[in-house]
This record gives C-alpha cells, sequence and structure tokens, in this order.
C-alpha cells in the first residue's frame, strides 16, 4: 500500500478500532499528534509504534514542534525557546547564533526521533514584519539574510538527527494582521516585494535542500485570485518553477477558518492537491476528515509517493540511552538556558 494524501489527527492517548480503521485507509498517509495525545513518554512511545506498525510503508508521525508557545509535548523534554531568541543572539554574535540553532534543530529532532516521529513542522521561515500576533517570535528575525542562516542551520541540525525539516508557511505569514485559523488574511503587497523580502528565505533554504514546505492560508491578490494553498500559480509556477522545488509540499490545516471561502471540505481538500500539495492536512474535525475519506476518490501520484517517502525518520533513538548520551547532555543545558538567561549562551 502507498502513502495516500490526506494527513489527519486522532482524539486521545492510545488508538481506538475507529482510528485503527480509519488509519488503513488507502488515502491517508499521516497522523498529526497534538498535546492531548501525550501523557508520557512510554505512552508516546507505545501509541507511534502501533501507527507505524499498521502499514507498509508506515504512515507519516508528525507534531508542531517548533518551541515557545508550539510545542506539544512539554514535560520530560527539552523547553525549546522560540525562535525569536536565536534572532535576538544574532544580532550580537551571528555566527555563535547559528551554532546554538543547529544545536536546538538536533535537540528538538532527537528528542520527537526517540520517540518515534517523524517530522516536526519547523522551522518558521516567516519574516517578523511587527504586525502577526500569530506569527510574531515564532519568527527568527525580521531581515531574511538572518532567517536564511539561523533557519538552515537549524535545518541542518535536524538532519543530523535523522529529521527532515519542514519550512512554513510559504510565501510567508508574517505580513499579515489576521489569523489564518479564523479568517483568510490578504496581503497586500505585490510580488516584487514578497521576492526581495520574504520569499528569500524559502528561495534560499531549497537551494540549501530543504525536503519539505508547508503553505500559508493567505491570499495575495496582486499575483493571484485563489489563496496560496489552493493556487497553481504559487505552488507549481512559483515554488516548483522559480524556485526549484523538488521536496514535498504540505497544505496547512483545510479546517482552519483561512480555508473555508473555497468551499466544502471535499472540495478544499480536491483544490488543494489539484494545485500542487502532496499532502494535506484535515485536523480536529472527524466528520470533515471522514468526508474526504469517502467522497475525494482516487488520488494517486507517483511523484508525491517519491517527495513523502523520503521524510520518513532515519536514525532512531532510544530516550533512556539519550540521557546519558554527552551530546544530549550539553545541547540540553545549553538550549535549557536560554529561558532564563539567552546571553549566557553567547560566552
Amino acid at each position: 500500500m502507498s502513502l495516500g494524501a490526506v494527513m489527519l489527527d486522532i482524539e486521545g492517548l492510545t488508538l481506538t478500532d475507529q482510528d485503527r480503521q480509519i488509519l488503513k485507509h488507502p488515502l491517508v498517509g499521516g497522523v498529526i499528534l497534538f498535546s492531548r495525545n501525550y501523557k508520557s513518554i512510554q505512552q508516546l512511545t507505545e501509541l507511534t509504534h502501533e501507527i507505524h506498525s499498521l502499514r507498509s510503508p508506515p504512515l507519516l508521525i508528525a507534531v508542531d514542534h517548533e518551541g515557545g508557545r508550539v510545542q506539544r509535548f512539554r514535560e520530560n523534554f527539552t523547553q525549546l525557546p522560540p525562535c525569536a531568541v536565536y534572532g535576538d543572539l544574532f544580532d550580537k554574535n551571528p555566527d555563535r547564533a547559528c551554532e546554538i540553532a543547529e544545536e536546538a534543530g538536533w535537540l528538538l529532532a532527537v528528542e520527537l526521533r526517540a520517540v518515534g516521529i517523524d517530522l516536526s513542522f519547523a522551522p518558521v521561515l516567516d519574516v517578523h514584519h511587527g504586525v502577526s500576533k500569530v506569527i510574531d517570535n515564532r519568527a527568527f528575525h525580521r531581515h531574511s539574510d538572518a532567517i536564511t542562516q539561523l533557519s538552515n542551520a537549524m535545518m541542518q541540525g535536524m538532519k543530523r538527527a535523522g529529521m527532515a525539516a519542514v519550512g512554513k508557511h510559504f510565501p510567508g505569514h508574517g505580513g499579515v494582521i489576521e489569523d489564518s485559523h479564523h479568517e483568510l488574511p490578504v496581503d497586500s503587497r505585490k510580488f516584487a516585494d514578497l521576492l526581495l523580502d520574504d520569499l528569500i528565505p524559502f528561495e534560499r533554504l531549497v537551494h540549501y535542500g530543504l525536503p519539505a514546505i508547508m503553505t500559508a492560508h493567505l491570499k495575495i491578490p496582486a499575483f493571484d485570485d485563489q489563496p496560496v494553498s489552493f493556487s497553481e500559480k504559487w505552488l507549481k509556477k512559483v515554488l516548483r518553477g522559480n524556485l526549484g522545488f523538488q521536496g514535498a509540499i504540505f497544505s496547512d490545516d483545510l479546517s482552519m477558518g483561512g480555508a473555508i471561502g473555497m468551499g466544502s471540505i471535499v472540495d478544499r481538500a480536491r483544490a488543494a492537491l489539484q494545485a500542487g500539495c502532496d499532502m494535506i492536512l484535515v485536523c480536529n474535525d472527524r466528520p470533515a476528515a471522514m468526508e474526504v475519506l469517502v467522497h475525494l476518490g482516487i488520488w494517486e501520484s507517483p511523484a508525491s509517493q517519491i517527495r513523502l517517502l523520503r521524510l520518513h525518520g532515519r536514525e532512531r533513538w532510544d530516550w533512556q540511552k539519550l540521557h546519558h548520551n554527552a551530546d544530549w547532555q550539553s545541547a540540553h543545558r545549553l538550549i535549557s538556558s536560554l529561558e532564563t538567561n539567552p546571553e549566557l549562551a553567547l560566552v
């Protein structure tokens, strides 16, 4: 069985019979976990093991685990700071800030790999324009060059731990006030302005080998009337064509307010896939996910299969042994100290 094009969620700490049945559906290709799915290291490890054991090739298991306010698993995991902390350090010592960002990427990924997670939807490549509350300190910096250096360092750290990075939110969510969880943001800038600013981190990380990208639910009328997640111009012409991206494209959650203007959930799913997404997310709405599985129809893409299969986590770490690993101990001390006194990391 191949990987399907739908990533969905589960409700609890263990799989129900309904979950098992749904996850075996040929349209399903991945599971995204949330805080409600985590109670302990052992429980989470058993859950991911069962999910992976359901199918061959195994389903992708993902989580939003950037740090700061977007870190789904907290107890027993290293508390990761928001990305803006690395940006502040970059202003004082760019080289050292990149070293720290790489360590953070490795630590983020190695802990998740130790419990069986394939992907974290990170790093955030949005530019901090100072207007988006939903992005805010999730962004590394105001300047695209700093974002590029820091996010590339984090990506390399993740890669070293056996995890593929997923840059988000293409082509940049930081320039709009509206929160796409609730409504569709509209960016009034011209394409040329984005090309010289927000698109730079995406373009450069594509050049550095970024394995995957997540789209933003936002509209940029000066370039296309369709929201980015549903736009062939953005995904096929710009991202695949102009930027030369060869990795996997994930939609943001199609249940979000920023996507509902595209019609029914099945209409949204079909439009996102036709626009160029390799995998679509339908989260926190089991009836909507079921509707997609029942009514979307057959969706097969050999190219998408190749891109998605490359995203499985590679190296697997043992959680207990990890904490006796000198590299983990050093990285844990370093990154933990950023919450209380980040300046000490520069010494």
